[in-house]
């Protein structure tokens, strides 16, 4: 029986290294992408955007261009009178401005016509008067005395949210400290450059139902703002999410354009399509907040950190977005990896009239993330202490919990430090390699999901629902968004894992609300802990019934059978083996149609404290990473070139290896990238400084630093064979990890992102004239 299931074991799907189940399809240019869909008399839709920063609207005029031959429809704000957003608490947005404009590029009136420059043309023709209001392009300006408020109901002025939450003694220790780092620092805004940009189709049928075809990832809450701004049943709407070219959070919520197809399709009875141009990507934005960070940290002689104290404002841009959760991670989660005696945060999100921020790649805890780890590696400098050995000092173990009352199962952090201490040579190299050259190192955690669906309910947040046809064929149906981070994949591994097959023999159907069980979308990493155990729970069910029907013929116990490599055996007699087709036809003799469903709910008990704001932060599990960075500071022009990051991530267990590595890799490159290039600015006039993917700096293949990723599996209790997130965390160190390598390549700290050949140089001139003053005096 051992030897059986060694023999097994030798087979796993689970854990093996296999291709996608979609890229030979995107490789091929196969896969049908939103911009693909033409259907016939479809109409081209375009939204006209607000030359304003800050204007209230006092008329428009749509005559001029209802009356051009070719357009077919124009819509504006009073035919979708109902505010939206993701947040429920915070719907401040409307599909076509209403009464006033937030930021340059919001959007006033829609046309659809027979073809792009007809609906390029109306555009031209609408003619809307507005009166200019005072623009706040800073958070200072628009917390001023006296600004106009950007939200008339807003009840505090110009800020959006403000949360200030402490744990623990945090003055008494902070006097009691032997060293305190304070420090102020600054993350520029980024955004997301997907290369593919938002579109959407829509289309009713001569029922009345509405389906909508859209580059989002978040299928369901689509739905249901949809249904709402509209006015529909929300029966009556389909929502489909084709093969998506990227996300990484800017399509996490509702946009305007699936509103206005929506709204044009009702009103000039055809499909319509918008396509955002890169502009309008840029525009719609939805990235990184910039945030103002100024910490002060508390430590022992030994490294042991006693007191954090933060406070941060973050740029919010025009609307509130996911606006209330990033003010809760900028302070939740840093509490991991590792362990505070105390701890406040004080964050403040202003609104300001700029394209408005959200979520991406790492929401709300990339930028804290970049404070805290210079603030140790600060700490290990004045205190004579090995950076690595500092942050074993402070790590937080297994099982434990947060100061802020986080629970915290599985944790292989330390086990990642060791991995990348030891991969880059770290002890032999740190503090030692010629001037111009270091190494730097940073630690994170992140979220498995977050542990509550953004609008309160008891249902299931993932289902999945597997059927097999008595050809033998498995299909799975979830509504979880693969945004190209390989969900679909690591669905069909799972199947595969306990059906006996492999990831080729399962079709994965997903993110199609009239065909898939209900899944709350592509954000906070949550698909693979959330919908993988939904789809564990279906497959293993399935698999019992088959085990259950070949039992009976065969007369064994269910126990004693597995499937594997498309047979069923028996444990105790290897030889013995049916093919598993003929299984499935046993069981679908014995139980009928073979169908079940699995679900994941939300868990409720010791996930968190109990406070304001406790849930926020909250996951059934947490991945944990370190990095370490080797730069190339040349201090003659101030270049840095970031030659090799090695990035060690714990993601419980990998389901998918190749997945797993590609999202490390993916996450360290845009890390590197924030660390040295991006900058989402505008400019005095509000107008953005780069909105275009030839303006804003992202890095080339040339610029991309050797990264090696390596996986950690602490194998968590509450994900599907243990798994945890690996699409997110591995981004956090790399911003950090690549400023604490310049410090220890050129003795300069730049504290304000992105870092550049400009603030290196000066950094470079000031050290320079402190040098020479410490010799004179």
């Amino acid at each position: 029986m051992a030897d059986a299931q060694n023999t097994r074991d030798r087979h796993d799907v689970v854990g093996s290294r296999h291709r996608r189940v979609d890229g030979l399809a995107r490789l091929t240019g196969e896969a049908r992408y939103t911009d693909d869909i033409f259907l016939p008399r479809m109409a081209i839709g375009k939204i006209l955007r607000s030359p304003h920063a800050h204007a209230r609207i006092i008329a428009i005029d749509t005559s001029a261009a209802e009356n051009l031959p070719g357009v077919f429809a124009v819509i504006t704000g009073k035919d979708m009178p109902l505010p939206y957003g993701i947040i429920p608490w915070t719907q401040d947005e409307h599909a076509l401005a209403l009464e006033k404009v937030r930021y340059i590029g919001d959007a006033v009136a829609a046309v659809a016509a027979v073809d792009e420059d007809t609906a390029l043309q109306a555009l031209e023709l609408i003619e809307v008067e507005y009166e200019i209001l005072p623009a706040y392009l800073t958070p200072e300006s628009a917390l001023a005395t006296g600004a106009v408020k950007i939200h008339e109901k807003n009840k505090k002025g110009n800020i959006s949210k403000h949360v200030l939450l402490e744990f623990g003694a945090v003055n008494e220790n902070m006097r009691q400290a032997d060293l305190v780092i304070e420090g102020d620092y600054f993350f520029q805004g980024t955004t997301h450059a997907a290369i593919e940009p938002h579109c959407a189709v829509a289309e009713f049928d001569s029922a009345g139902h509405l389906t909508v075809w859209s580059a989002t990832q978040v299928p369901h809450y689509l739905h249901r703002e949809l249904a709402r701004v509209l006015g529909l049943p929300q029966e009556n709407i389909r929502v489909i999410q084709p093969n998506l070219g990227g996300a990484f959070g800017g399509k996490s919520e509702p946009f305007d354009l699936e509103f206005c197809v929506a709204k044009l399709a009702q009103k000039c009875g055809r499909p319509v399509k918008i396509l955002y141009t890169r502009e309008e990507v840029f525009y719609a934005h939805r990235g990184r907040h910039p945030m103002q960070m100024h910490y002060e940290t508390g430590f022992d002689k030994n490294g042991r950190i006693l007191a954090v104290d933060t406070h941060t404002i973050l740029d919010g841009g025009a609307y509130s977005s996911f606006g209330l959760v990033t003010t809760y991670y900028s302070g939740q989660l840093l509490t991991a990896p590792y362990a505070f005696a105390s701890y406040r945060f004080d964050s403040t999100r202003v609104f300001t009239n700029k394209p408005a921020c959200g979520p991406k790649r790492g929401h709300g805890s990339v930028q804290p993330r970049f404070a805290i780890e210079i603030q140790l590696d600060k700490a290990a400098h004045a205190l004579g202490i090995d950076p690595i050995e500092l942050r074993r000092r402070n790590a937080l173990p297994a099982h434990t919990r947060t100061v802020n009352d986080l629970h915290i199962r599985s944790n292989g952090f330390l086990e990642c430090l060791d991995r990348v201490e030891q991969a880059s040579g770290w002890k032999e190299r740190y503090g030692k390699l010629p001037f111009g050259h270091g190494l730097g190192v940073a630690g994170s955690t992140y979220i498995s999901g977050t542990n509550y669906p953004i609008y309160p309910n008891d249902m299931p947040q993932s289902g999945v629902k597997i059927t097999i046809d008595r050809s033998g064929r498995v299909t799975l149906y979830s509504g979880a968004s693969d945004i190209g981070q390989g969900s679909n994949t690591m669905l069909a591994v799972i199947a595969a894992q306990e059906l006996g097959l492999e990831v080729a023999d399962i079709t994965v159907i997903s993110a199609d609300t009239a065909l898939t069980p209900v899944d709350l979308g592509a954000y906070s990493s949550r698909i693979t802990l959330m919908a993988g155990t939904a789809c564990l729970q279906a497959a293993k069910e399935l698999a019992a019934k088959i085990r259950s029907s070949v039992a009976k013929k065969w007369g064994c116990a269910p126990e004693n059978l597995t499937l594997i490599q498309h047979s069923v055996r028996a444990l105790d007699d290897p030889d013995r083996r049916m093919p598993v087709i003929e299984a499935f036809a046993l069981a679908e003799a014995e139980f009928g149609t073979l169908c079940t469903t699995g679900y994941f709910e939300t868990i409720t008990e010791g996930v968190h404290g109990d406070y304001r704001g406790a849930t926020i932060g909250a996951s059934p599990a947490y991945s944990f990473t370190a990095h370490v960075a080797e730069v190339r500071v040349d201090a003659e022009t101030g270049l840095v070139r970031v030659e090799k990051i090695w990035a060690a991530h714990d993601c419980g267990k990998a389901l998918s290896p190749v997945s797993v590595e590609g999202q490390i890799e993916g996450s360290v490159y845009m890390g590197a990238a924030e660390a040295v290039m991006e900058e989402h600015t505008t400019m005095e006039n509000g107008l953005l400084a780069a909105p275009s993917l030839l303006d804003y700096r992202i890095p080339t293949a040339l610029d991309t630093p050797e990264i090696e990723a390596m996986i950690v599996q602490s194998e968590d209790p509450m994900g599907p064979y243990g798994a945890k997130e690996a699409g997110e965390g591995p981004l956090h160190p790399a911003i950090p990890a690549i400023a604490n390598a310049i410090f220890d390549a050129v003795g300069v700290r730049i504290d304000m992102l992105p870092i550049t050949p400009e603030k290196i140089l000066a950094a470079l001139r000031v050290k320079e004239a402190e040098e020479k003053s410490t010799v004179r005096d």
